[in-house]
């Protein structure tokens, strides 16, 4: 009991009396390490798939990566807004309201996933042909979709699910180590399964799927071991839909998860616009697009560590203490993406070259690199504002920035580029529309800002 009571103390502590400055450090870093270890498997994926030297195994697991991405979306959705509102509930003191919402999302989101994984890959026949596959390249995004889809839709969604609720409880360590050690997992069983098991792109997929099953098996036990600390529970008497909780959880993770699908949607497109250039073209393309999250990790990182902190001291009226760490997210936030973009930018040939030894997809990959690389830094402001909103409960303003950010922008200049200039012109509509979208959420968060502000 003893030791309970000293770790409320040293949350309490993290949270209410810590210097921001390394509150945001503790709580940051360990999140930012994690989200590059996660890139880096999901680029790894890429990286020993291309070593085959097949464009058309590359290509295949380029266009099943949008449904794919509907996973993170549904994490997203639960993950993200129940971590903003179990971090409001232990700010205002309301364990219960914690604990209730935590069994919600958990469960909520499992049972999602597992509805959703089964029906993509029964309706394959269907779905594939619509994202752009064809006869080359049908049968590996079955053997793709059959693991990390049929198979590991359930584990691949808790498992950062799980993160964004342990995270909420000041727990940020322990959350990052969980999908670090997933991603290291990953990279590690990567080449045995490809190589030496000779299973190729349906390799990579198990990989995946044994990945996040581990990284969730992990959660469990956490949550179990730290049980009478924690809010979370996994008994099914915890789950409600009442309370404003569904409303609450679901209203504020749409924006992350709307910027999912609309991703997810923006990425369909874009597949099918350059693979009706070559199986070259969508491989470089996928393998560009690849190394270019490695900068998102920085800003996914430092928004997802700071989202408890930001909404706890909302919650306890702390508004002061919630708008300095605001502030210095915002500058870390910036100064971390910038830095990337510079190095992704002048690295984009060798980086490219690294994936595959095939000409045509190395000159394209490195063409899309050199100019989507190049907003990274005016992304980062934008979903430093996105987690802001989320972080104080907002529904509509995130949801509104969210969709400016994929979707409604992009997607009208990738067919406006293609039209004009064709393969060569489609990368350019990520920064149009990435300096768009900054310019729209700074006119919306501004006069929010300021409001917060008139209430010290």
């Amino acid at each position: 009991m003893a030791q309970n009571n000293t770790a409320k103390k040293d949350k309490t502590e993290l949270f209410e009396r810590m210097p921001v400055a390394s509150a945001i450090i503790s709580l940051a870093i360990p999140t930012i390490i994690s989200q590059i270890i996660h890139v880096v498997y999901s680029i790894a994926d890429t990286f020993f798939i291309g070593q085959l030297n097949d464009p058309n195994q590359v290509a295949a697991a380029t266009l099943i990566m949008p449904p794919f991405l509907l996973l993170a979306a549904i994490s997203n959705l639960f993950g993200i807004g129940g971590a903003s509102l179990i971090s409001r509930s232990l700010g205002a003191g309301d364990r219960d309201k914690a604990r209730r919402c935590a069994a919600f999302c958990m469960w909520s989101a499992a049972g999602v996933a597992f509805i959703y994984g089964l029906a993509m890959f029964l309706f394959r026949s269907t779905v594939f042909p619509i994202l752009g596959s064809d006869e080359y390249t049908y049968g590996y995004c079955t053997a793709y979709a059959l693991w990390t889809l049929a198979i590991g839709a359930v584990p691949t969604v808790l498992n950062p699910c799980l993160a964004h609720m342990v995270r909420a409880e000041g727990y940020s360590k322990e959350a990052s180590f969980g999908v670090a050690m997933g991603g290291i997992l990953n990279m590690a069983l990567d080449p045995l399964f490809i190589f030496p098991l000779g299973m190729g792109v349906a390799g990579a997929a198990i990989a995946t799927m044994l990945s996040n099953l581990v990284a969730t098996i992990y959660f469990i036990i956490l949550i179990m071991k730290k049980h009478d600390v924690m809010t979370i529970r996994f008994s099914p008497r915890n789950y409600t839909l009442k309370g404003g909780i569904p409303r609450e959880v679901l209203l504020v993770g749409l924006p992350s998860c709307l910027l999912m699908l609309m991703s997810t949607l923006s990425n369909t497109i874009l597949n099918k616009l350059v693979v009706s250039y070559s199986n070259q073209t969508i491989a470089g393309m996928g393998i560009g697009k690849k190394i270019d999250t490695f900068a998102f990790a920085f800003t996914n990182g430092m928004t997802q560590g700071v989202l408890p902190l930001i909404g706890y001291n909302y919650a306890s009226g702390d508004h002061e203490r919630m708008r300095k760490a605001a502030r210095l997210s915002f500058l870390f936030a910036f100064g971390l993406a910038a830095a990337s973009a510079v190095f992704l930018f002048t690295c984009a040939v060798p980086l490219v070259r690294a994936f595959i030894d095939d000409a045509a997809t190395v000159a394209y990959g490195q063409h899309v690199l050199k100019i989507i690389c190049v907003t990274v830094p005016c992304t980062s402001v934008t979903m430093m504002i996105i987690t802001m909103f989320q972080a104080t409960g907002q529904k509509v303003k995130p949801m509104l920035v969210s969709l400016m950010r994929k979707g409604c922008l992009d997607i009208p200049f990738m067919f406006l580029m293609d039209h004009l200039y064709g393969a060569d012109g489609i990368p350019f509509a990520t920064p149009i529309a990435d300096v768009l979208a900054m310019i729209i959420a700074a006119a919306v968060f501004i006069p929010y800002w300021r409001k917060i502000g008139k209430t010290l």
